[in-house]
């Protein structure tokens, strides 16, 4: 009769880690599928990229940085011209 049993529990402990990894597989599905759905709706939405914005970014403060050079020598200049 402990075969039997052992035989049972051999089949359920099969049957249990099968289960677990068909989880797993299904996890690992939805992750994908629902990763997908994500993009596809920043897509929509039409939101800019990190490395975009960053470049972007990088560009404003360099034009920011011209601006106030160009605006300290026009004031020189208009110092100069009044003096």
């Amino acid at each position: 009769m402990t075969q039997t049993n052992n035989r049972f529990l051999d089949e359920f402990a099969k049957l249990m880690t099968d289960a677990a990894g068909a989880a797993q597989g299904m996890k690992r599905e939805v992750e994908t599928i629902m990763k997908a759905q994500g993009e596809k709706v920043l897509q929509g939405l039409d939101v800019v990229q990190r490395e975009e914005f960053e470049a972007v970014k990088a560009m404003a403060e360099k034009a920011r940085a011209e601006n106030e050079r160009l605006d300290a020598r026009l004031a020189a200049l208009e110092a100069r011209l009044s003096a």
